[in-house]
């Protein structure tokens, strides 16, 4: 499917993206001053946002990846595959999970659980985004960027069949129909 940029709605400017990942960095950095998190940044799509949240830290940090597929297209498949796994060991450490976006919370339950089998001595998540009305969590997020509705987004690392991910913002795909 071919989707053009007239297609695209701005709905969070980048100017209100890079304040906010200060803000939140800010944050982590006063958290853990004194110590070394390890950030996990969940691939693909927070790759943007875990660079700019780390580069704006201003105490000492690891970090690694992993990535898990849930989706194809804007569809969720219901299931989470492992892809890859992280390579630190997180025994009896800081680990701040990296997330672009919050949808169902099926992704993010997955990872903390997986990370809590480690035996880290901590474990936060930071999303960029999150869809409060659809995500079924039992636990808190600890910082968020910015709630959103239950609609298809796109930008700052967030794509739709791996396109639009360099966009500087975060945009609403408008008219947009599941093929």
């Amino acid at each position: 499917m071919d989707i053009n940029k007239e297609k695209l709605t701005e709905l969070i400017s980048e100017e209100s993206v890079q304040k906010r990942v200060k803000e939140i960095a800010a944050d982590i950095s006063q958290k853990y001053e004194g110590d070394a998190p390890i950030l996990i940044g969940i691939l693909n799509g927070s790759f943007i946002f875990c660079a700019d949240l780390m580069r704006e830290m201003d105490i000492d940090c690891e970090i690694d990846f992993i990535k898990v597929s849930s989706y194809t297209g804007t569809q969720s498949v219901g299931t989470v595959k492992l892809r890859k796994d992280i390579s630190a060991d997180i025994t009896n450490r800081h680990v701040v999970i990296v997330e672009d976006i919050i949808d169902s919370g099926l992704t993010i339950k997955f990872i903390k659980d997986r990370m809590l089998e480690a035996g880290p001595k901590s474990v936060a998540i930071v999303t960029l985004l999150m869809k409060p009305d659809i995500a079924k969590l039992d636990f808190d997020i600890d910082w968020v960027g910015f709630e959103i509705p239950p609609e298809f987004v796109v930008g700052y690392g967030l794509d739709y069949d791996q396109l639009f991910r360099n966009l500087k913002g975060v945009y609403r795909l408008e008219g947009f129909e599941s093929e």
